[in-house]
């Protein structure tokens, strides 16, 4: 440090200019962080341009994830449970009732809202025979589903041919119907 002449306080030196290695260094690590700055902006650029900002190392919410996790997200976001699972139990059905049943009974539609589901045979004597069974199946239903999910099976016997209607028809009868169902 230098002294004031005037009398006053010691006057701060200038601090030596970087000569040699130093300016050397000092002039690399500033074409070192404008090359990183340029390098940043072209790469958000270019990210842009492909479709956004693709996630790093960490796991994001914008990670791809598997099919199975992304169907079950969906379903849970969109309160579908209850239709999915009946439809697992649709796709199961001979595991549920068994090879000889499901051979003549197919589940045919499911009011989630009235929770009944609706099964046509294709006789009235497996028509028959499910109402038999339908308090069994009933509380097999909802031990794979979830208590109270079905409440009622309605079963279906087989459709028959479409009436006729002409002079022929004998009165009260409901035509060829009267042995179907």
């Amino acid at each position: 440090m230098t002294e004031n002449t005037s009398g006053g306080a010691p006057e701060p030196s200038n601090p030596p200019e970087p000569s040699g290695v130093d300016l050397a260094r000092v002039a690399l690590r500033a074409a070192k962080d404008a090359a990183r700055a340029r390098g940043d902006a072209a790469q958000q650029k270019k990210q842009a341009r492909r479709g956004g900002l693709r996630s790093g190392a960490r796991a994001d919410g914008r990670d791809p994830m598997a099919l199975g996790s992304a169907i079950s997200r969906l379903i849970t976001e969109r309160g579908w449970e209850a239709p999915a699972a009946v439809g697992g139990v649709m796709g199961r059905w001979p595991q549920i009732v068994g090879e000889d049943v499901a051979k003549h009974c197919v589940p045919e539609k499911y009011d989630e809202d009235e929770r009944v589901l609706t099964v046509r045979c294709d006789s009235t004597a497996w028509a028959t025979n499910l109402r038999l069974l339908a308090p069994t199946l009933v509380a097999r239903l909802n031990e794979d589903l979830g208590h109270g999910r079905v409440t009622l099976i309605k079963v279906q016997g087989p459709g028959g041919p479409a009436r006729r209607y002409g002079p022929l028809r004998a009165p009260g009868s409901t035509g060829p119907g009267d042995t179907y169902g």
